[in-house]
Order: C-alpha cells, then structure tokens, then sequence
C-alpha cells in the first residue's frame, strides 16, 4: 500500500525520533524528515514553503520534546500519526490508487488543523487545496514553477513521485556548515570543556589518526563542544595547523531520504565527500556516527556509510569529528577497520558547579529567545535541580530544560 520512497520516509522518521530518544513518533519527525527528502522538498517548494525556515523550526520544535529515560521502549506513534496514515490510504483507495505516497501523506497532515506541523504549514500559507493542486495537476504556487515542472517532469505524478530532484550543491543539501552559523552568531557558546576541546584539536592536528570521537551519554554535551570549535574556528582562535579549518555537520536522514535506487547513496556521500575537497581543510562532524554502520545498506546500495568513511579516513582525505554513547562506542570497537581510525575523547557529565556556569552562561540566549526574564530564584531552582540524581537525564541537559520549560510556557 506505501510506495517503496514513503516506506523510507516513515522509516527514517522513525529513526530521527529514536536518534533523539523521544518518547514519540509524531508527525513533526514525519514533516522534518519530508521537508529533507527531495519529493518532499519538490511538493513542499511548488506550493510556496519556504523549506529552510521550515525545517530550521522542526528541529527547534523537535528539540523541545519529552525523551525517554534508558530502561524506556522505543518510540511508539502518537495518535495523530496513526491517524494521517490512516487518512492517506483511505483518499488513495477512494482515488482508485493502490500505492499511498509522500503528496498524500502531506495532504492528510493538512487535515489534523490541531497537529503543530500542520499548524506549522499554515503559517507558510500551505492549504491541503495546495497539495492536492500540486500532485494531481502540477499547478504550483510560484510564478513560472509550474512551467518549469511541466517542461522538466512533464507534470507532477500523483502523490508526488516520479520526478527527478533539482540539481543541488551536495554540501548545502546534504551538510550544515557550523563555522559559518558560528561567524553569523547562531551557535551558544560552549562554556567550560576547555579540556575536552583541547584535546578534539590536539587529535585534529595530527598527520595520522587525527579523527576525534566524543564519547559519553546523551545530554551531557557532545554536539555543544563541537559547536565550540566551530566557534573557535570562526574566530580564528585555533591551533595553525586549523588555520582556514571549517566545521561541516553531516545530515544523515537527508542522505538517506529518497534513495531508492543501487548507487544512490553511495553518490550523494561521494558528492559530498568531492564538494569538501574545494575546501582548504574541511572537517566532517558525524552526530550518532554508530548510526553510520548499516546506514545506507537498506537502500540496495553495495555498502553503509561506515563502510564508505574508512577509506576515506584511510586515505588522509578527510578529518572526521564524531559522538556516540559508552556502550555504541563498544559496537564500533568491533570493526577493528573503523575504530584504530577514531580517537576516543571522554565527555562526561559536567559537575554540578559545571552545569551552573552553563546555565548561567546561557542565561541571557534563553531569555531572549523566549522574552522573558528569569529571576535568580528560578535559576536557583534549576540548579537545585541539577543537584538531583537522574541517571536517564544527565546534566547539564536536564538543567537546560528546566530553563527552558517555563519559558515555552
């Protein structure tokens, strides 16, 4: 009943939602992971969404959401979820369809006006009307966009396959350059993790095995202190042999969204790997790089991504930055090939004082952000709160959402 595309779809937002241990699968993980698939992108662009602000309010939104604690299942559907795909096969089988495809999933969101992505599109301007128009007819909402996909495609296909994506550059497709979001100030300072920073550009600097990976529990600040070279970088605060350095961050669901076919995969990585080569010194941060084993192979591609990074990283080609957890890092110990590349760099959980100069660091981003203004009593109860033992939520994550609930509210 779901074309082969949409089976992967659904499967990768599954994974999204899992990556991010939410409690969840929601229709929020469905349209981040259809605003990065390029029949999505395609359906998405011609009924007049802006896709970078989409998808950069997705990941805000997604970050905001109740993960699980260890001992937790993983992710079940919601609702609303269940209920779109439910909505999406009965419009089919009434058109007399037999496969339920990406148009008529983003049609079916449009139908839940209570759902926060549908909500979400609607501010865009976004109608189901739209959708409908779009993957039936072809007609768009862009002056000249319609021509351009009839003289292209020959018109939209039902449901919205079947059309070949628009040439893109790899890197902006498929990667986030870090060093640039630092320079344009989009990126939290990192505080403290002067160490582990030293250490991740010690590694970096090397001729040979020069490939960090941040190991520790999810919360504790991985993705942050990458973050914090990118900072550095850009301010050109780094050891010379970083000198012109970039930090790029891999999108790992956009690589995978929409390969279909043998090779597909395999390309994109090879276009990007190829793009980063007109860099002077590219550095590639992998997030969940345990991930990247079996990544791709389900696609009907000859290899996974781990297997497409080794010789890469055996050829000095490329500098990679991954993170993983304790016990994943364990996993990729056992391809031998894969791990005496990577140089494990130890990210514990911060202390308490730690974890209070971080969240007064930041004190000042989340009160702009949310427009408001937080007392020192409500900072004083956030860090009681880091005082408290929960091994499912470590810190300073769990103090950070503390700061950041009242705020949402």
């Amino acid at each position: 009943m779901f074309s082969a595309s949409l089976e992967l779809i659904l499967n990768i937002a599954y994974r999204e939602a899992a990556s991010r241990r939410h409690t969840h699968l929601t229709l929020e993980h469905l349209l981040y992971t259809l605003a990065h698939d390029p029949e999505g992108e395609r359906i998405l662009a011609g009924c007049g969404a802006d896709l970078p602000v989409l998808r950069r309010t997705l990941d805000e939104f997604l970050g905001t959401l109740e993960t699980r604690g260890r001992n937790q299942h993983e992710p079940a559907q919601t609702l609303g979820f269940r209920r779109v795909l439910q909505t999406a096969v009965l419009h089919v089988q009434s058109a007399g369809r037999e496969e339920v495809r990406s148009g008529d999933v983003l049609a079916a969101i449009l139908q839940q006006p209570k759902a926060y992505a549908a909500q979400l599109l609607d501010t865009q301007g976004i109608t189901r009307l739209d959708v409908l128009n779009y993957i039936s007819h072809g007609i768009t909402k862009k002056a000249g966009a319609a021509d351009q996909d009839t003289a292209s495609d020959g018109g939209a296909t039902a449901g919205g396959e079947d059309a070949p994506a628009a040439a893109r550059d790899p890197l902006a497709a498929y990667a986030v350059n870090l060093t640039l979001q630092a320079r344009e100030g989009r990126l939290d300072p990192l505080i403290g993790r002067r160490a582990e920073l030293r250490r991740t550009m010690e590694i970096l600097c090397r001729r040979r095995k020069n490939n960090p990976v941040l190991v520790g529990e999810p919360g504790v600040g991985k993705t942050a202190l990458a973050e914090g070279l990118a900072i550095r970088l850009a301010a050109d605060d780094a050891p010379p042999r970083l000198k012109d350095a970039e930090l790029f961050a891999l999108d790992t669901a956009a690589l995978l969204a929409g390969t279909r076919f043998r090779g597909d995969f395999e390309e994109r990585f090879k276009a990007v790997i190829e793009s980063l080569a007109d860099h002077p010194l590219p550095i590639l941060f992998i997030d969940e790089v345990h991930a990247t084993v079996g990544a791709g192979a389900t696609t009907g591609g000859t290899m996974d991504l781990a297997g497409l990074i080794k010789p890469v990283l055996a050829a000095g080609e490329l500098r990679v930055i991954g993170s993983t957890t304790l016990d994943e890092f364990k996993q990729i110990e056992k391809d031998r090939a894969l791990a005496r590349r990577l140089q494990k760099v130890m990210v514990d959980e911060p202390t308490v004082e730690e974890t209070t100069r971080i969240v007064e660091g930041l004190r000042s981003r989340y009160e702009s952000h949310h427009g408001v203004r937080y007392s020192d009593e409500a900072i004083g109860a956030v860090e009681r709160q880091a005082r408290r033992p929960q091994p499912e939520s470590p810190r300073p994550d769990r103090a950070l959402g503390g700061n950041a609930e009242p705020g949402a509210g």
